[in-house]
C-alpha cells in the first residue's frame, strides 16, 4: 500500500533527525554562490529553519523532503502525462548509457551540492570530477529532436507538472508545521552547542592570537 503523504514526511524528518547528531560545522573554505536548493525553500521555512542554521543542517532535511515531492510529481507524470514520461525515460536511457555518473547514489545530505570545491586563487585544478562527468557526457548521442507541435504540446504537459509539484509542496509544507518542534529540539540540543563552542573558540584565538608559550614577535 502507498504510504500517505503524511507518513512520509514524517519518515522524513525521522531519518534526517537520526541523522543529526552525526553532524559537524564544516572546516572546509565555504562556496561563495547559494545552494540552489535550499536558498529560500518554502520548505525550510515550515520546518522552521532559518538562516542562523547552518546549510549542511539545512540540505539534509530540504534533500529528503525533495525525493517526497519528486516521488510523487513522477507517480502522477506516469499516469497522465505521456509525452513528458516518453521524454524522462529517453532521458533516463541517456544517463544510464554514460560511463562516469558521480552525483548518483549520494547519501541526502550530499545530493545536488557541487561536485568540486571552490578553487583556491591563482591555484587551478589539474582536474575536476564535474569536468570528467561532463566528458562522459559529451560521448553520449544526443535525444532527438522534436517537432514544432510535439514541443508545444511537452511544454505543456511540463506545466502541468509543475503545478501538481506546487501542489504536492504546500500540503507537504503543511504537514511540517507539525514537525517543527522536535525538528527545533532536535537543533537546541546537537546544532547550537557546536556552534557556541565554534564561537568561545574564536573568541579565545582573537583575545591571545600568539601562543602564550612562544615568545612575541619582534
Amino acid at each position: 500500500m502507498e504510504r500517505s503523504l503524511e507518513t512520509q514526511v514524517s519518515q522524513a524528518v525521522d531519518a534526517w533527525l537520526r541523522w543529526l547528531p552525526r553532524w559537524e560545522p564544516a572546516t572546509h573554505r565555504g562556496r561563495v554562490a547559494p545552494c540552489r536548493r535550499c536558498f529560500g525553500s518554502p520548505v525550510l521555512s515550515a520546518a522552521g529553519l532559518g538562516a542562523d542554521v547552518p546549510h549542511g543542517v539545512q540540505h539534509g532535511l530540504s534533500t529528503r523532503i525533495k525525493s517526497i515531492v519528486d516521488h510523487s510529481v513522477a507517480e502522477y507524470t506516469a499516469v497522465n502525462l505521456p509525452m513528458l514520461q516518453a521524454e524522462l525515460d529517453q532521458q533516463a536511457a541517456r544517463n544510464r548509457a554514460r560511463s562516469y555518473r558521480p552525483a548518483e547514489g549520494l547519501e541526502p545530505e550530499f545530493e545536488g551540492l557541487p561536485l568540486d570545491p571552490e578553487p583556491l586563487p591563482g591555484a587551478p585544478f589539474l582536474f575536476t570530477i564535474s569536468g570528467m562527468a561532463e566528458e562522459a557526457d559529451a560521448g553520449v548521442p544526443d535525444l532527438p529532436p522534436l517537432s514544432d507541435e510535439a514541443k508545444a504540446a511537452l511544454r505543456q504537459e511540463v506545466g502541468l507538472a509543475d503545478d501538481y509539484a506546487n501542489m504536492v509542496g504546500r500540503e507537504v509544507c503543511t504537514i511540517l508545521l507539525h514537525h517543527r518542534l522536535r525538528i527545533q529540539a532536535a537543533i537546541t540540543q546537537y546544532v547550537e552547542p557546536q556552534i557556541e563552542a565554534m564561537l568561545e573558540e574564536l573568541t579565545r584565538s582573537l583575545d591571545a592570537p600568539f601562543d602564550p608559550n612562544e615568545p612575541p614577535p619582534l
